[in-house]
């Protein structure tokens, strides 16, 4: 169970709640989906208010973090059985602390280059959103 107190102030950026899906909470960070088709991508995001960069995180949280990134990488691993994950937090558009856990394929529409700025999002059918975040969040409630 998570301590209420660390939620009390904290609001998801808009972008991000436009373009995701909540997956579930980790103990620190909350798990979104990119409702993108074209790449399976998990987004965790500290439920810290007020956080933009990794060095505004305590330390115990910071290495909490960098646990529940390895926890999702695992489960896109399992989850997508991609030929490479990338890892990432940029924040350029979206201040907001975040971490990107990306599935990559040889044959995806932006291989070899970054996600970033690659061509529209391309929402998930609902029957397949469903499906992703179930598998998603039992592969998360195992790790």
């Amino acid at each position: 169970m998570t301590d209420p107190s660390m939620t009390d102030a904290f609001a998801l950026d808009p972008r991000l709640a436009a373009d995701t899906v909540p997956v579930g909470d980790l103990p620190l960070a909350r798990v979104l989906l990119m409702d993108d088709a074209r790449f399976p991508w998990l987004i965790l995001v500290p439920r810290r208010p007020e956080v933009s960069e990794l060095t505004d995180l305590a330390l115990e949280d910071a290495a909490t973090l960098w646990q529940e990134v390895r926890i999702a990488v695992g489960v896109m691993q399992a989850l997508a059985k991609p030929d490479k994950v990338n890892v990432a937090a940029l924040g350029n558009v979206v201040a907001q602390m975040h971490v990107h856990v990306v599935g990559r394929f040889r044959s995806d529409p932006a291989w070899p280059g970054p996600v970033w700025g690659h061509g529209e999002r391309s929402p998930y059918p609902a029957h397949a959103r469903a499906q992703l975040l179930e598998r998603a969040g039992a592969l998360f409630a195992a790790a």
